[in-house]
């Protein structure tokens, strides 16, 4: 690798350790084989991820070893865990381990999941150049993943741009696609991008809004549905499916777009 390229670090968001395939193999009459050597020696994260999440991880983790470019001494690729920071996918963990996981909640806010993720991004980060990137492999619609370490890693933290506006599974299938192309996504810088908010409790009063409250006038022709913005379409590889390139519908008469500049809208 070219001395003066920028290192490329990958962080992939964990699996839902509290689903129904984390359930399954957590069981203790559970005895296929990954099960079982969970509650003896372990077994690798990034296997026991890929088995709770399916496709979407195996995608993730996949790409991030086809791709990662890291610095001498720096591990290419780290999970994040809802309470343990940044682990290596080769790190062996074990029934217990998971246990304690599925304990643990992905929020900011909470600073058994903050404080641990933070000090491992710094850790990081001390190892990169100013000009060395951290892609997120993980969702970008909320600010679990984005803000603590965006304030950590600031212009360095990318995400693919082909992310904006599809589905997990999409993704999965997505990064799959490219690393049996050899063609590695383009990706935008997360610092900067406006998300969504987070909700604020519904008033009694708005619980049950009147049909004529909920769809403007306006924004229907007579006698029909309302007309969904149209979406700016977006470019990306040849081989990537439509699907990995368009909108997707989020309500029931409205289409979201997103953008995947700067000012992206968080997906």
């Amino acid at each position: 690798m070219d001395g003066d390229a920028p290192c490329r670090v990958f962080l992939l968001s964990p699996a839902d350790c509290r689903g129904e395939r984390a359930r399954l193999v957590m069981s203790p009459r559970a005895q296929f084989p990954l099960a079982v050597r969970l509650r003896d020696d372990g077994a690798p994260l990034g296997e026991v991820m890929s088995f709770m999440s399916g496709l979407y991880f195996r995608g993730k983790l996949a790409y991030a070893r086809a791709f990662a470019r890291p610095p001498a001494g720096t591990p290419g690729i780290l999970v994040i865990t809802p309470n343990a920071g940044l682990l290596s996918p080769d790190r062996p963990v074990t029934l217990a381990d998971l246990e304690r996981f599925a304990r643990g909640d992905v929020d900011p806010d909470r600073r058994g999941y903050r404080q641990p993720l933070v000090k491992g991004a710094a850790a990081l980060a001390a190892g990169l150049r100013p000009d060395d990137e951290v892609v997120l492999l993980g969702s970008i619609a909320t600010v679990k993943y984005g803000e603590p370490l965006g304030a950590v890693f600031g212009e360095r933290l990318r995400f693919p741009s082909a992310f904006a506006g599809i589905g997990d599974m999409s993704r999965g299938a997505l990064l799959l696609r490219a690393v049996r192309a050899g063609a590695e996504l383009p990706y935008a810088r997360l610092t900067g991008v406006v998300h969504r908010p987070r909700r604020a409790p519904r008033s009694a009063a708005a619980t049950s809004p009147s049909r004529a409250t909920r769809i403007p006038s306006s924004s229907a022709p007579a006698g029909g549905r309302p007309r969904s913005p149209t979406c700016a379409s977006r470019s990306g590889p040849s081989w990537a499916s439509p699907r990995a390139t368009s909108c997707g519908t989020t309500s029931r008469w409205r289409r979201s777009c997103y953008r995947t500049s700067a000012t992206a809208r968080w997906s």
